[in-house]
């Protein structure tokens, strides 16, 4: 597992109507979602990782805490940065941020565990 501190990820985003609150059902205002701005977040760390972690290995996640601080409005660019910042054996954590025209719009963090795929999918899909 090729892994290290400090390893970043990116992910970019102009804010639509499928993006809002309101489209999301996590409120009624039409600004970026929070459950959006989540999966932003996972999808920069996940970019952080592409191409570091060993055949039949992936990451999952595990924890999100994040602090949404303004909205992001339709039209606008939201950009997500991942670092990850934390190895603790198989769980790694980064630090997230994401921004737009307006400055910071939310930051936190995001847990990922490092799972063999084969044993994680056994787990959860046995066969009757």
């Amino acid at each position: 597992m090729n892994v290290a501190i400090g390893l970043k990820g990116e992910s970019r985003l102009i804010v639509g109507e499928a993006d809002t609150a309101r489209a999301l059902g996590s409120g009624d205002i039409e600004v970026l979602g929070t459950p959006r701005l989540v999966a932003l977040f996972e999808q920069a760390t996940v970019e952080a990782l592409t191409g570091v972690l060993e055949p039949g290995q992936s990451s999952v996640g595990m924890r999100v805490q994040i602090d949404h601080l303004q909205p992001t409005p339709i039209g606008a660019e939201i950009v997500v940065e991942a670092n990850l910042e934390k190895i603790e054996g198989r769980r790694i954590t980064f630090t997230v941020t994401a921004s737009d025209s307006g400055g910071l719009a939310a930051a936190g963090k995001v847990t990922r565990v490092i799972v063999d795929v084969d044993r994680f999918m056994s787990k959860c899909c046995k066969a009757d």
